[in-house]
């Protein structure tokens, strides 16, 4: 099928009049992925590509810590929409915290090591057609705080029909019926289209050197000052150009991408490029220990040199989808980590879990809702009186999937620093002040409602749909 697309490409993009530039990138991509069809087999890491943050951060933090924050920019990928956790407009600008969404907090973290250490680290946006106007007029709230603030687009993409390879847009239009038809093709597109926007050489002109990038939604990813240091405290000529930052996998995060070694340089290896027959090997926790966080250090120079040199190196993921009107069709995509190979002296760092807090539902809503954790300068850290490191398992059944239905059936947020596990399905409200202990388990049957009273303790309770209390 992919030899098929390639020789109709030059129609496609000419019909649909995309500049050159789009027409670049898209054919670039869909001529690697011709070459997909690679086995690779997994190696041990070694423990030189692969080190635990404690040893880095043993190392302590030098005197001069202002001059590496100078050297640094903070890039959040903002071209997703919350339409999971069914939000219009952009995921970034959803409420999480005491009405602070995910863009407030990141600029009250970076506004507050820009005082702290009398600093400029400016703030860069991957904005995607779908977010860009949302995003821009929000932008204003911001403008007499301290720090810069850059945003640029990623590509758009046509979706393809899986049955005609014919592209599903008319035209160039991303409105109406071409409302589905274009696609942002994931944030592996960020160092093309970085370049193209201007910013990656601004930024290297103004003494950046390089850009902490990661996922909006993921809370845990704040400017970490131990890794910073340990990038730039390196000699030139050994410096790492691309640190990925993973962390030890547990059984939620089986999906995840994972970190190999093959032909002596780290690759990711996401799931979507494993053969069924192996899908259950990946997963495998005894396997595969650590997964990618997203949390990425990259150079700037060498991301302009590879990108000059147009040896920016990337796996194809091909995503089938079905649009609303049942029309199945496929689209290309990479994943900004997958890129890792074609860097110099590239690194994996094990970073403790905290690192990594992303808020995909209203599960993990909750979560970060409660007193598990506490806010200080936009920045949230596990509560001291939580006696275990890690967070509650939490399931919130479909009745919770939409943030709005989900606020209107918390009173107040229960009290879960006890709580180990949560499961909770259809019709159910909380009372005020309601506290969560141990393993919790209600359960409405359907045409049943329960609402738990304000004021109730729960531990180790399964409550049924007649509002029976049985100890767990």
């Amino acid at each position: 099928m992919i030899f098929i697309l390639a020789f109709i490409i030059p129609d496609i993009t000419q019909s649909l009049n995309i500049s050159d530039v789009a027409r670049g990138v898209f054919t670039n991509g869909l001529h690697r992925y011709s070459y997909l069809a690679v086995h690779v087999t997994a190696a041990v890491l070694s423990h030189s590509m692969i080190q635990p943050y404690d040893k880095i951060k043993a190392r302590g933090l030098p005197e001069n810590v202002a001059e590496s924050l100078n050297k640094l920019v903070v890039v959040k990928l903002n071209g997703g929409l919350g339409t999971s956790m069914g939000c219009k407009g952009p995921k970034s600008l959803i409420s999480v915290r005491n009405e602070n969404t995910f863009l407030d907090l990141t600029v009250q973290q970076i506004e507050h090591l820009n005082k702290t250490y009398n600093v400029d680290v400016p703030l860069v946006l991957m904005n995607s057609f779908n977010t860009e106007e949302d995003t821009k007029k929000i932008l204003q709230k911001y403008a007499h705080h301290r720090l810069k603030i850059h945003t640029f687009n990623q590509s758009k993409y046509p979706r393809i029909n899986k049955e005609s390879l014919l592209p599903v847009a008319k035209d160039m239009s991303t409105l109406g019926e071409n409302a589905e038809a274009w696609y942002p093709p994931g944030h592996g597109d960020i160092y093309a289209s970085f370049r193209n926007s201007g910013l990656l050489d601004q930024l290297i002109t103004e003494g950046k050197e390089y850009i902490f990038v990661s996922n909006i939604d993921n809370l845990g990813a704040t400017v970490d000052l131990h890794i910073l240091n340990h990038l730039m405290s390196q000699p030139d000529g050994k410096r790492c150009e691309f640190v990925m930052e993973v962390t030890d996998k547990t059984r939620a995060d089986v999906k995840g991408g994972t970190l190999i070694e093959y032909d002596g340089k780290l690759r990711l290896l996401e799931i979507a490029q494993v053969p069924k027959a192996h899908v259950d090997e990946f997963k495998s926790v005894s396997k595969f220990k650590i997964f990618n966080t997203n949390n990425l250090w990259i150079s700037l120079p060498a991301v302009r040199r590879l990108q000059e040199q147009n040896s920016v190196d990337m796996e194809i993921i091909v995503n089938p989808k079905t649009l609303d009107g049942g029309l199945n069709v496929i689209q290309l995509e990479t994943a900004v980590g997958a890129a890792i190979k074609s860097f110099d002296n590239a690194l994996g760092i094990n970073v403790p879990r905290s690192r990594f807090l992303p808020v995909k539902t209203t599960s993990d809503l909750l979560l970060v809702m409660s007193n598990l954790y506490s806010l200080e300068a936009g920045s949230l850290t596990m509560s001291k009186k939580r006696e275990f490191p890690t967070t509650p398992h939490v399931k919130l059944g479909s009745s919770f999937t939409k943030v709005h239905d989900f606020l209107t059936r918390f009173e107040s947020i229960p009290d879960m620093l006890e709580l180990d596990h949560l499961t909770v399905s259809g019709d159910v409200t909380f009372g005020k002040q309601v506290s969560l202990k141990g393993t919790v388990i209600i359960i409405a049957n359907h045409g049943d409602r329960i609402d738990i009273p304000a004021g109730a303790m729960l531990e180790n309770k399964i409550v049924s749909g007649n509002l029976r209390i049985l100890d767990h």
